[in-house]
């Protein structure tokens, strides 16, 4: 057998692992805990992949050093900046309540019950304020035009354009996107 097989085949004896636990584990775990955010599992995870790593690694109970706390601490430390590193890594993950709450893109339903709730709330605007909405945002024209289009000034088209849209935004409030500022 060659010394490279030796080596690698090579591991902690468990009397040795398990006094290292007692004198060292309490003290790694609430170090891991602080590097973990207070993630106690995740520590956990941590202080058995720690104390797997002196199993593998006999000869670092022959160093030099009086106490292992050193070696543990700072392999402990390692290993919980390579975690947060492949975490980071990867996207983040969702829950299933996200994923239940999430519509279906490629269902038009949620689309079309839409465009109904709107032309409903249209339907309740006063002629002028509709006019104004359908020259603005179905016909695509600027102030400008819409002003000319319909005979009025410009500052009435933006006047009536932004009261139709609060009373529209009063009669979906379910399609808000943010909450109406207060009339002062």
């Amino acid at each position: 057998m060659t010394t490279a097989t030796a080596t690698a085949t090579a591991t902690t004896d468990e009397r040795a692992l398990a006094k290292l636990q007692r004198e060292h584990g309490p003290a790694l775990l609430s170090f891991l805990v602080g590097l973990t955010y207070g993630d106690r599992q995740r520590a956990e995870d941590l202080l058995q992949e720690t104390l797997l790593r002196a199993w593998q690694h006999p000869e670092a109970f022959d160093a030099p050093y009086e106490s292992m706390r050193p070696w543990l601490f700072t392999v402990g430390r390692r290993l919980a900046i390579d975690a947060r590193r492949s975490r980071l890594a990867r996207p983040a993950e969702i829950g299933d309540g996200v994923l239940a709450a999430t519509p279906d893109p490629s269902d038009v339903t949620d689309r079309a019950v839409a465009a109904l709730d709107v032309r409903a709330a249209v339907r309740t605007l006063s002629p002028e304020h509709r006019a104004v909405l359908v020259q603005i945002y179905f016909q695509g024209r600027s102030v400008a035009e819409a002003a000319r289009a319909l005979g009025i000034p410009q500052g009435t088209v933006k006047s009536r354009s932004h009261h139709a849209l609060r009373a529209m935004a009063r009669s979906l409030p379910g399609y808000s996107r943010r909450p109406l500022a207060s009339a002062a």
